[in-house]
């Protein structure tokens, strides 16, 4: 078995990464020749200032006075430059936007995860292709353009990375400190000639990455006073920066400029996922070769955005975010970055109509080059007869296009060679989509494949070892002949060799070889699956059809519920109904009536707003003083008691109620500190990862008593839980933890439904390290309800506590009693960990209800991987890489959340054992203690 579980995550965890490879691969080729403009340039230098983490609403509202909330940026709009708004893609998150707008292309979403200071490929960039760059600001952007650039052209200054700190007094010196850094280097130029003459030349870049309004809208959400004034400190900052370039440069009238943001943010201080609030980015521009506002007498767009910032009369161009690059790269006269996919906004440009045109013209050059290295690497590695180019671009329409475009010019016809040139980067663009995912069917297959083999072999297994079938299993079997090893042995070397002439990557390799030793496994079960049909002819046909409508329909409950929070409350509306329709209410009233209570209770979470969006830290102590009075209560109950370990146990409980004080106290100290900008306090941060290591030592102190050590296990847990929480969340737990007490006492009671005999009480059963396997009764299909139970539960511990299934869901503020420095890596862990502990206290709950139900823990825990794989098929089938960000942002979320599920219940059954069945002695004890 334990073979079958290695085996079993390995296959899991290819099923989890093939998302990434099917739907999600870096975009990029290398070979393309750089392409750039024939005529002058408009603009010797270009400044990008980038506002990390800017919605477009906040820049161009209106405050409180009714004054613009940034005036020279808004006097920008209205009387020099043009604006718009840029529209970002998923993962909204620095480091893609960032590449973006510098290189003009979309990274694949799993380069989030590869790290903020390491390019997960190499790309080439507007940095690497100007004469000369110049960076501010935060380490982990301004660092990544410089590694990624040939030569020594690309020079950085950034502040320390300690300074990026979501509790200091004001992070809006990080703004501030960029700002400054830029006034002292251009006062230092004029005594240094070197220098001097370097920003005197042409095709120069300056880039301020301005960190401070996202570190202020994580640590104070969009809507605070800190981050609607940091907005007008950096209006402020490029008002002065406007003025020292033109005192610097005599206002010779031949700077760019750009400012834009990489992200927006959430009303509760997030991003990463597809909301409008995060894609929808401001983009102004002025300068050397950009239009002066355009006056119009109406606009046509799907938002009330132009009558919300009174700017109806001033034409908006909306662009998509990789459309800077090409922009940025025909302003200064550089060649376009080779791997953008931006297409060139002509509409901003203020300059000839041959030289838009022929802009134009370059950058569909550039963008078809791409397509011509992706059709020829995608051709070289597919056998002729096998080969299916991309027909709505053929080698002759692309001359032809070229050869049309080029005559347009020649006859001055600059309009009509734009569109042409326009339709030719559409179709190079679909041509480019289409070569990326051309394997894409031939790779889902094979998943699917793989997915239906698993789920078919472990429920053979599950059948096999603890369903206790007719006589038909326990006869002895003829082996199979060597017929059937030869034939999947003939198939998967086909398909190695098939994959081989292809020169095909080795992940292609796992994914279609997979299959072949699965299904193997299963075929071989045929005499299993003969028994199992056999079986299934002898139920009654209503009754088959009615437990195959119930197991359909709480799946697509399940699955709808990652959609629609609120069918989670219809689904504990329903299991509030469940001792009605047994015996249990007759028979155990008591414990029917806290189970409906309880289920009522629980329901209401789902229907709460998401955490985080509306902070309380009084929610967070009623519930630390809930569970205080529960742990008063319990312990009265042990001083009571009349046992030889009552000392020992009394000593520990006080212990745990010890750190839930010590955990409320954190969270309201570090709150008030915070609130007054003062920082994370070191004594604060120094207990709170001393209450989450003793988390994992303190319930292993405790008796192996079922209910006594799962109520250890809730106490330890729950301080920690304490000290991640920012609002209601932190009942959550605790309601769901009593729901679990009074499900194993439910299940225990329904035993003798089962046709069990014997039924101790709940209080006197022991976790024990080795299970009794003579003790273990035989599946029942009472028991497939069971495991629906344990992962609607687990489905209820991730979207009860308010998580919507994107990342913009987890609040940074949740780990600000462990550290307030931005450190993506240990914040993401934290907020991992409080996600996982109300999924360890209901598998702790499931290992209580498998002893007191006398089930192999086995049987069990397959038929609930079974029911994971059966929902994870379902988003495979649903992720989306088309249609709005907000969608495709859903979708991979959605898959990636029960895959990751899926995955690590295996390790949250590991965990719940270890926490249940473990026990610590300590050193020195009296040996009366012992006996």
């Amino acid at each position: 078995m334990l073979l079958f579980f290695v085996v079993g995550l390995c296959v899991h965890i290819v099923f989890f990464a093939s998302i990434f490879d099917i739907y999600f691969t870096s975009p990029l080729v290398h070979g393309m020749t750089p392409q750039f403009t024939p005529l002058p340039p408009p603009a010797r230098r270009l400044v990008l200032i980038i506002a990390d983490g800017l919605r477009a609403d906040a820049l161009h509202e209106f405050d409180e006075n009714g004054n613009p909330r940034a005036p020279f940026i808004r006097n920008i709009v209205m009387q020099e430059g043009s604006w718009g708004v840029s529209h970002t893609r998923v993962p909204t998150e620095s480091r893609p936007g960032h590449v973006a707008v510098i290189a003009g292309f979309y990274e694949d979403v799993s380069a989030v995860a590869k790290g903020w200071k390491e390019n997960p490929v190499e790309f080439d960039s507007l940095f690497n292709q100007s004469k000369f760059t110049w960076s501010w600001g935060s380490p982990d952007i301004v660092s990544m353009f410089a590694k990624g650039a040939t030569g020594n052209h690309v020079f950085t200054y950034s502040y320390d990375a300690d300074s990026e700190d979501f509790g200091a007094q004001d992070v809006s010196k990080l703004d501030t400190w960029v700002f400054d850094r830029v006034e002292e280097f251009f006062h230092a130029a004029r005594n240094n000639q070197s220098l001097y003459s370097k920003l005197n030349e042409e095709k120069i870049v300056f880039f301020l990455h301005l960190l401070g309004i996202d570190t202020n809208g994580h640590a104070h959400r969009p809507t605070s006073r800190e981050y609607k004034d940091n907005i007008k400190i950096v209006d402020e900052g490029v008002k002065g920066l406007v003025s020292l370039f033109k005192e610097f440069y005599g206002n010779d009238e031949k700077t760019a400029f750009i400012f834009t943001s990489d992200h927006g943010m959430t009303d509760w201080g997030s991003h990463g996922a597809g909301h409008p609030s995060e894609t929808f980015t401001p983009f102004v521009t002025w300068g050397a070769g950009i239009k002066s506002p355009q006056r119009v007498p109406a606009q046509q767009f799907n938002d009330t955005l132009l009558k919300e910032w009174k700017l109806e009369h001033y034409k908006r161009q909306d662009i998509n975010q990789a459309d800077i690059a090409p922009l940025m790269a025909c302003l200064l006269g550089v060649p376009f970055p080779l791997n953008s996919v931006g297409v060139l906004p002509v509409g901003y440009l203020n300059s000839t109509g041959a030289f838009r045109a022929e802009s134009m013209f370059t950058n569909a050059v550039q963008i078809l080059e791409q397509f011509k290295v992706k059709m020829s690497q995608k051709k070289e590695v597919t056998l002729p007869f096998l080969f299916t180019p991309f027909k709505l671009l053929s080698e002759s329409k692309q001359f032809d296009i070229l050869r049309k475009a080029r005559s347009y010019i020649k006859q001055r016809k600059f309009d009509e060679a734009v569109l042409l040139c326009k339709e030719l980067i559409d179709l190079a663009l679909k041509g480019l989509s289409y070569y990326h995912t051309y394997d894409r069917f031939f790779l889902g297959i094979n998943v699917v494949l793989g997915f239906v083999g698993w789920a078919s072999y472990a429920s053979l297994l599950t059948i096999k070892s603890h369903a206790g079938l007719p006589r038909g299993v326990g006869k002895a079997v003829k082996k199979p002949g060597c017929l059937l090893p030869c034939g999947f042995a003939a198939v998967g070397i086909l398909m190695a060799f098939f994959l081989l002439v292809q020169a095909c990557p080795w992940t292609y390799y796992v994914y279609c070889l997979l299959p072949v030793p699965i299904w193997y496994a299963v075929v071989r079960e045929y005499q299993v699956i003969q028994d199992f049909v056999t079986s299934l002819l002898t139920l009654p046909p209503s009754h088959f059809v009615g437990c195959l409508l119930a197991c359909t329909l709480g799946i697509e409950v399940l699955v709808l519920s990652f959609f629609y929070r609120h069918m989670l409350t219809v689904g504990l509306l329903v299991f509030a109904g469940w001792p009605f329709i047994t015996q249990l209410w007759t028979r155990a009233k008591s414990v029917s009536l806290s189970w409906v209570f309880f289920c009522l209770l629980l329901a209401v979470f789902p229907l709460m707003p998401v955490v985080g969006r509306k902070p309380d830290v009084f929610l967070v102590m009623g519930a630390g003083l809930l569970l205080l009075l529960l742990s008063l209560f319990v312990g009265t109950s042990l001083i009571k008691r009349e046992d030889g370990f009552a000392n020992e146990k009394l000593l520990l409980h006080l212990s745990q109620m010890l750190s839930t004080a010590l955990a409320m106290y954190v969270v309201y100290s570090t709150h008030d500190s915070l609130l007054q900008k003062q920082g994370l306090p070191l004594a604060n941060q120094v207990v709170s990862w001393g209450i989450l290591a003793s988390s994992f030592v303190l319930p292993l102190l405790s008796p192996r008593g079922l209910l006594e050590r799962l109520f250890s296990i809730l106490v330890s847990w729950m301080s920690t839980y304490l000290l991640l929480s920012t609002g209601y969340e932190a009942l959550f737990p605790l309601v769901l933890s009593c729901l679990m007490f009074v499900w194993i006492h439910m299940e225990q009671e329904n035993l003798q439904q089962s046709g069990v005999t014997y039924k101790p009480k709940v209080s006197s059963l022991q976790f024990c390290c080795s299970a009794d396997v003579t003790q273990c009764r035989q599946l029942c299909l009472d028991d497939i309800r069971r495991a629906f139970f344990l992962v609607f539960f687990l489905v209820t511990a991730f979207f009860g506590t308010g998580n919507i299934a994107s990342v913009n869901s987890f609040d940074l503020a949740s780990v600000y009693c462990f550290l307030t420095v931005f450190n993506p890596f240990i914040m993401g862990a934290l907020m991992l960990w409080k996600i996982l502990i109300p999924f360890v206290l209901v598998m702790c709950a499931f290992e209580a209800v498998q002893i007191a139900t006398q089930l192999s823990s086995k049987s069990l825990f397959l038929m609930v991987l079974v029911i994971s794989d059966i929902m994870a098929l379902h988003f495979f089938f649903l992720v989306k890489d088309y249609g709005s960000w907000l969608d495709i942002g859903t979708s991979i979320s959605h898959y990636v959340i029960v895959m990751f599920m899926t995955t690590v219940l295996v390790f949250l059954n590991a965990l719940a054992q270890l926490l249940t069945t473990r026990k610590l002695r300590l050193c020195g004890k009296p040996k009366s203690h012992l006996i």
